[in-house]
């Protein structure tokens, strides 16, 4: 058994590149009109966004009249038509929390109104819808992310310090899993017409933690979904990715598994292990696992509110000039292209195993 010990976090040291979100301090509150009337959204964004202070609710836009004012009266903003919501001078983003297939749509409507925008994962349902919605952005200079809150976890910048220290030497695999129990019959992720299916709503996840420790050009090599012989929906998969360098990459995905949320990294000299990698509640103190040939260790990290600080780092980006700012806003949107365009080849390498649901 190899010995273990702790490492305190403050030995870790982030390297050179975009500074992660400061929290916002000092940054005006950036006005937010709400798109979509989501149970993610009441539940965690919007809380989240009348909490946090560097943003501003002032209105909210659904399909139903009726559960848009539930949201305004709840959060105290206004209660808006959808067309209206782009209008209004006094709002200076949108955060879109609508069925995905609406995404890249909404998205294009809100930045040609001259709003930046927030929007839910995915960005869109294509590779091709997303590069144009990206390019709009950049075009009007409005910033535009998507609202992939693990991406603000500090948790990763300490994984690439290690990478970036050699703790791990040369690497050579990838390893990441966002799996979740069904979920009930009604929910729009079981329709396919809405932009439903495991590989948009789970699958993006782990695809994106690999473009964001392996950097850019991962090709898909092989991929297999399983999928309801109903309408084809994709219920869970697997894919293998291969980076220009030759790391090797697989991630599984799904809604019919026991919870699981991680990814590891295995090089030359050590493996590293990241639990709680995506959707770590914001008390929950992250623990990374080192584990080399005569030893372990356990890095405890201090609790982070990512949704917080996805928040309070957009606003920071709208204060900071819009699309072209930073070089974090462009990577974020070149990861974001990227990730769909893996979406694209895994829908379009899988071997499609039919089964009843």
């Amino acid at each position: 058994m190899p010995a273990q010990r702790t490492t305190p976090p403050q030995q870790l040291s982030a390297p050179a590149g975009p500074a992660p979100d400061s929290g916002g301090a000092g940054v005006q509150p950036v006005r937010f009109g709400a798109l979509g009337t989501s149970s993610f959204g009441w539940r965690r964004v919007l809380p989240a966004m009348a909490l946090c202070s560097q943003t501003e609710l002032i209105a909210v836009a659904g399909r139903s009249p009726e559960r848009s004012q539930r949201f305004a009266d709840r959060f105290g903003c206004a209660s808006s038509a959808t067309e209206a919501l782009l209008e209004r001078e006094d709002i200076d983003a949108v955060y879109i929390s609508l069925p995905p297939s609406l995404h890249g749509e909404w998205a294009a409507r809100a930045l040609h109104a001259g709003k930046h925008v927030l929007v839910e994962k995915p960005i869109a349902t294509t590779a091709a819808e997303a590069r144009a919605v990206v390019a709009l952005a950049e075009d009007r200079d409005l910033v535009l992310r998507e609202n992939f809150m693990f991406l603000h976890h500090p948790q990763h910048d300490a994984v690439a310090a290690m990478i970036a220290q050699g703790r791990l030497g040369g690497l050579r695999a990838f390893r990441g899993a966002f799996c979740f129990p069904p979920l009930p019959e009604q929910d729009i992720r079981y329709v396919p017409e809405l932009g439903g299916g495991a590989l948009l709503d789970a699958g993006v996840y782990p695809l994106r933690a690999a473009t964001m420790l392996l950097g850019p050009g991962l090709r898909v090599a092989g991929a297999t979904t399983r999928v309801r012989r109903s309408d084809g929906l994709d219920l869970s998969g697997q894919a293998l990715l291969v980076s220009p360098s030759g790391v090797l990459a697989s991630v599984e995905f799904g809604f019919e598994h026991a919870y699981g949320s991680s990814y590891s990294l295995w090089g030359e000299r050590a493996k590293l292990v990241v639990d709680r990698a995506f959707t770590p509640p914001a008390g929950h103190q992250p623990v990374l696992e080192l584990e080399e040939q005569d030893h372990a260790e356990k890095f405890t990290l201090p609790a982070a509110d990512q949704l917080n600080r996805s928040l309070a780092g957009f606003s920071e980006a709208v204060a900071a000039g819009g699309a072209a700012a930073s070089p974090l806003e462009a990577r974020w949107r070149q990861d974001a292209v990227a990730t769909m365009e893996l979406v694209d080849a895994v829908r379009a390498q899988a071997v499609r195993v039919t089964v009843e649901g």
